[in-house]
């Protein structure tokens, strides 16, 4: 994850030491669906550079990494940023750097034609979060996609609620060309590029 504070900080290196698969990510069913909705949500089948922070130990990382030319992804926590390297061994075409939200945000590394922003949001304050939300626009390049998907019930570590972390990405001014609700979880995506999928493939 990625967050602020030292208390946090100890929170996931703790988490991520005790065990490679905190969140059960690799193995419940409701999170290798998540990523199927999320990931049949990107608009385009393949860009040319994304940024994924907040990657954790890497599982929707490695599914995003078939779809881009180059993939940058981050933790804040060194354990989870070592497992996510682990994962990932091999595929030169991905970096996994340690970065803390907003103060590390890659702007030299920019522009991304597309942002994933899974499960982070809430674990920062809100006037951190409307710096990460600049960032982004800051960043997002002229065609780009903006992703977020967040869980919705209520749990110790919060710092916001789910609708507010989303309503700051969508006060940037981009289009929003997908939104996918649950009682679990709210996924929406943005876009420099107005148009529709099947207008992209010139279907209308």
């Amino acid at each position: 994850m990625t967050t602020t504070g030292p208390a946090d900080r100890a929170h996931f290196e703790r988490l991520y030491r005790q065990q490679d698969d905190p969140y059960g990510l690799r193995h419940r069913w409701y999170e290798a669906r998540k990523r199927a909705v999320l990931l049949a949500s990107l608009p385009r089948r393949r860009y040319r550079h994304a940024y994924e922070p907040g990657c954790g130990a890497a599982e929707l990382t490695a599914e995003l990494a078939p779809r881009c030319d180059r993939l940058l992804a981050s933790d804040f926590s060194d354990a989870a940023v070592a497992l996510a390297r682990r994962r990932l061994q091999g595929q030169s075409h991905v970096q996994v750097q340690r970065h803390t939200l907003p103060q590390d945000w890659p702007q030299d590394a920019a522009p991304f034609d597309l942002i994933v922003l899974s499960e982070i949001g809430y674990f920062i304050e809100e006037a951190a979060w409307h710096e990460v939300a600049d960032a982004c626009g800051r960043s997002l390049a002229a065609d780009g996609d903006l992703a977020a998907c967040d869980w919705r019930p209520d749990f110790a570590q919060r710092r916001q609620p789910s609708d507010a972390v989303q309503a700051a990405l969508g006060g940037l001014g981009l289009r929003l060309i997908a939104r996918h609700e649950e009682q679990d979880f709210l996924l929406q995506v943005w876009s420099r590029d107005p148009r529709s999928v099947a207008q992209r493939e010139g279907l209308r």
